[in-house]
């Protein structure tokens, strides 16, 4: 039940106020790793919910602030940390004099005010209630029996007393053991009296970064290859619980092991989406940080509790050489490799007709790139002439890429070419221990240009396979997988036929 009493709060958050706690932050540091898939954060996260366990991502959070100590024990407390933080991963460090300066207790407080816990606390203890009745306000005085449904109160006289749960409750104070907001609390022993800097480090959930591929294709002229711009943008999705103002940025690219702890997964909180104009004077830099990469912001940033920001990872490659291939795979569903040859005749039969759209480039400093490129989704529009604007043609997942690797992305199907599959002819001679199957690929093109489509086979039924007849060539892929490339005419068809002999 929510009951909203602002007396109440008002009482909470006037001594909480009074409570000890540390100056303000003299300088924050994250360091974010991702675990998210390209394009798994959906806008539900961002719209319900509430904290942010299903955001699939990390930071090792530094926060250095200036601390007056004296010589022994001193309580200190320390507000403001992130609402998800790990507690077993909570550092302190005296920077003015690390070897004179320890922590004896370490304690994470996190029993947080709600109308809800203040009203429990009061149950069977008395308390006023102010309750509106037409133009007036009738005050009740009595002992709290219950929170449910409403207010049920005992008066002085023996009567109950039933209220709506909005009705105006006051009370004396805050009880003990509840707090306003997550508090770190230290028993430190100290050698020297006097300011020290100190910095507090710990891993908080909720917090997540994945790279924004956004590219602009264009056609090639004549005989030349397709081009591409390809621009980059990282997007940070914090709702850790904290805000992380004028922040020093790092980002981590690639797959860290970490130990997933048990539990059930909540959607996110509202987030408000905040695509920041950045300076580009000082972006990203990247470096190799023992197996994976490193990319270092040159210039702080403030990542508000609740948001997405984004900030632009490195400036838009001009030009880039890129190749469109269409591919047909008739299979239809996709058939895996069994543990015995498979001399159903049936099997793997389906045909499917559709003709998949790839765009492949190298990620080279010879054709404009060659930054190493974190995980992410990649985004291709291409220019309408008639009226100048870009128009969203596919997006595709982008895994981790080195440098000098080359990147394939599908960005759906053709529309004016079609496949069709079918098994021609099929024997098996199980005391010789043979199996022949010979296959038709129909490609029929509908476009006012010729096209070339890459036929993908793959030799499901056996490991020792032999292609007995062909009308066309084709290029080994791997031990079960082999390609035709397949010239079709404008307006025209083109048939590729093949027998494949099985033993064993």
């Amino acid at each position: 039940m929510k009951i909203v009493t602002k007396a109440a709060l008002a009482v909470a958050a006037t001594l909480a106020s009074a409570q000890p706690a540390l100056a303000q932050p003299a300088g924050n540091a994250l360091t974010i790793y991702s675990t998210t898939r390209p394009g798994a954060i959906s806008p539900e996260t961002y719209r319900y919910g509430g904290r942010g366990q299903a955001v699939p991502g990390y930071a090792v959070v530094r926060h250095e602030r200036d601390l007056a100590l004296e010589r022994g024990r001193n309580n200190v407390r320390f507000t403001d940390v992130a609402a998800l933080i790990d507690p077993t991963t909570v550092s302190f460090e005296s920077l003015t004099d690390p070897a004179g300066t320890s922590v004896v207790e370490q304690n994470f407080q996190f029993d947080l005010v709600s109308t809800e816990k203040l009203l429990q606390r009061y149950l069977d203890r008395s308390i006023r209630v102010d309750q509106v009745r037409g133009n007036g306000v009738e005050t009740f005085t009595g002992i709290l029996l219950s929170t449910t449904g409403g207010l049920t109160l005992r008066r002085e006289d023996g009567s109950i007393q039933l209220l709506p749960h909005n009705a105006g409750v006051k009370l004396p104070e805050l009880p003990g053991g509840l707090i306003t907001r997550p508090t770190l609390v230290w028993d430190i022993a100290a050698g020297r009296a006097g300011a020290h800097r100190t910095r507090v480090a710990y891993q908080t959930g909720g917090i997540a970064w994945w790279a924004d591929y956004n590219v602009t294709y264009a056609e090639g002229a004549g005989a030349a290859a397709c081009r591409l711009d390809v621009g980059a943008w990282v997007s940070i999705l914090n709702q850790s619980g904290a805000t992380y103002a004028d922040a020093k940025l790092k980002l981590v690219a690639g797959d860290v092991q970490r130990v997933a702890p048990p539990g059930r997964v909540f959607p996110g909180a509202v987030a408000a989406r905040s695509a920041a104009a950045e300076d580009r004077a000082a972006g990203f830099e990247q470096k190799p940080f023992f197996e994976y990469h490193l990319y270092t912001l040159g210039r702080p940033a403030t990542l508000p509790d609740n948001s997405t920001k984004q900030i632009e990872l490195f400036s838009a490659a001009r030009g880039v050489p890129c190749e469109k291939t269409l591919v047909y795979y008739g299979l239809a569903p996709h058939y895996g490799f069994a543990p015995s040859p498979v001399t159903d005749r049936s099997y793997g039969t389906q045909t499917n007709r559709k003709v998949d759209v790839y765009l492949g480039f190298r990620n080279a400093k010879e054709h404009n790139m060659g930054m190493p490129l974190p995980a992410g989704r990649i985004r291709v529009s291409k220019l309408d002439p008639a009226d100048r604007t870009l128009e969203f043609i596919g997006e595709d997942a982008l895994d981790h890429t080195p440098q000098n690797e080359k990147v394939l992305v599908k960005l759906g199907s053709a529309f004016d070419v079609v496949g069709e599959r079918r098994q021609v002819n099929f024997s098996v001679d199980t005391s010789r221990k043979t199996m022949s199957e010979e296959i038709e690929v129909k490609l029929r093109n509908h476009k006012k240009e010729p096209v070339t489509v890459v036929v993908k086979e793959n030799l499901y039924r056996w490991t020792n396979w032999q292609i007995t007849a062909k009308t066309h060539d084709f290029e080994k892929q791997d031990a079960r997988t082999i390609h035709f490339p397949v010239k079709v005419a404008a307006g025209g068809e083109s048939v590729v036929r093949y027998t494949v002999v099985y033993t064993w």
